[in-house]
């Protein structure tokens, strides 16, 4: 492993299995053999838990990290219960341009701290697949508002670790102050919405 891997990877994690211990809550719900990862920076740990991932950014450190094939393996495979084989790709761009991917060839699209990922990536997401998204930039209350889009679970956190919940779904997303939503008041903000039951990410469904 190159040392700008390790050190990239290690500032990554600096939290230790924090995001391993958020995809692996994911997947005891979501059942995802590809998942596209717009936004990803360096942080390979969905590799940690799903056979295939393709990660997606215009930062070259990103483009650096990954472009040690050797190294990015490594940190997988210290992962006892990582997949055996897995496949992991890696795109130099931004995600609000072409990536030249089918449509509807993902079953998890991931949105962290990424900007308006379902704004741009949904039609790579089969209808039926999952999208995981936290609210720090505003995509959770734009897939909140996306037809295409219906709430089927929400991720709690607590003391570094996750639980996901899917009762009582009605009683989240629901803004503290009165606020007609729109992709144009969202874009304009640039931020989440504050709610009045908050949670550390969501996880919608495709619908159509």
């Amino acid at each position: 492993m190159e040392d700008r891997t390790h050190r990239l990877w290690a500032k990554q994690d600096r939290h230790e299995g924090d995001r391993w211990r958020l995809f692996r809550t994911v997947a005891s719900a979501v059942h995802a053999e590809a998942v596209l990862y717009p936004g990803s920076y360096c942080d390979v740990a969905p590799s940690f838990v799903f056979p295939a991932v393709t990660y997606v950014d215009f930062d070259r450190r990103a483009a650096q990290f990954f472009a040690d094939e050797d190294g990015v393996r490594e940190i997988v495979a210290v992962h006892a219960k990582a997949p055996a084989e897995p496949l992991i790709r890696f795109i130099h761009a931004d995600y609000t341009g072409d990536l030249d991917l089918a449509s509807g060839s993902f079953d998890l699209l991931v949105s962290l701290y990424a900007g308006f990922v379902s704004e741009y990536c949904t039609d790579q997401l089969r209808v039926g697949g999952a999208l995981l998204v936290n609210p720090s930039h505003g995509d959770a209350a734009m897939a909140s508002i996306d037809p295409r889009y219906e709430l089927s679970g929400v991720v709690a956190a607590r003391s570094g670790e996750y639980r996901l919940r899917t009762a009582a779904l009605e009683t989240y997303l629901i803004p503290k102050k009165p606020v007609e939503l729109s992709p144009e008041l969202l874009h304009e903000r640039g931020r989440g919405i504050a709610y009045t039951r908050s949670a550390f990410a969501y996880l919608f469904t495709r619908v159509a």
